[in-house]
């Protein structure tokens, strides 16, 4: 039997987010979108992620998904067979960066959900073309139908967010780095970086996409995880 494949999302996003690559995979493997609105820290979100999840699975998060997947993997290797880090920072929060989303969150506070997501995910950090327009009407729902408190915790959970540079380095099964070439945010420096940390990392760079290569680029985010899915895993 094919291997289950948990799919952790950014902040702001549902299982919208994965929407191609749920209806290609599903076809052949059981798939688990999982919430990554279960508290304020990273280490909580895992934590309540791990009662619930599969036995064993393979791993793909997306920005903050990427990072509750490094925490899950630091915590329960074992029970991770693979992970896929989409447009991920291995690095935690300055405190410059860290404060630099208050104002941001006093915006959700008060009910302004877009400029809360236009300060989370500017769209510049999207691929420009026509594209930008339709994924980001998609942001602007999703983080609509997740409400000011979960996207409040998601943004204090970035905000507080350790650095993951010591658990890549000690992975050691089939791993995909992959980013979109446009993402300002965390440019493919950075994840060449990160890729360079983890023995068994392959970089793969989506062109035309940005922070949301999953909607930007569907089918070459998902020939990626297909290749993925299709290495051999490593003994351990």
């Amino acid at each position: 039997m094919n291997e289950a494949l948990v799919l952790l999302p950014d902040i702001m996003c549902d299982a919208r987010v994965f929407g191609p690559q749920l209806a290609a995979f599903s076809k052949t493997h059981a798939i688990t979108v999982a919430p990554i609105t279960g508290g304020d820290r990273i280490e909580e979100i895992a934590s309540n992620l791990l009662d619930v999840l599969p036995r064993r699975f393979a791993l793909s998060g997306l920005a903050l998904g990427a990072s509750v997947a490094m925490e899950i993997v630091r915590r329960a290797p074992d029970r991770v067979t693979r992970v896929a880090l989409m447009n991920a920072s291995a690095l935690a929060e300055t405190p410059q960066s860290a404060a630099d989303f208050e104002p941001i969150i006093t915006k959700a506070r008060a009910g302004n959900l877009r400029g809360f997501a236009d300060g989370i995910m500017p769209p510049e950090t999207l691929a420009p073309g026509p594209m930008r327009a339709e994924v980001m009407a998609l942001v602007y729902d999703m983080a609509d139908h997740l409400g000011k408190d979960a996207l409040i915790r998601q943004a204090r959970a970035i905000q507080r967010r350790r650095d993951y540079q010591a658990v890549l380095r000690k992975i050691k099964m089939p791993t995909l780095v992959l980013c979109g070439a446009n993402d300002s945010a965390t440019p493919i420096k950075r994840h060449s970086f990160l890729a360079d940390l983890i023995p068994y990392a392959e970089l793969s760079v989506i062109e035309g996409a940005g922070r949301l290569p999953t909607l930007e680029q569907p089918d070459a985010t998902t020939d990626a995880l297909s290749e993925w899915m299709r290495q051999p895993l490593v003994l351990r």
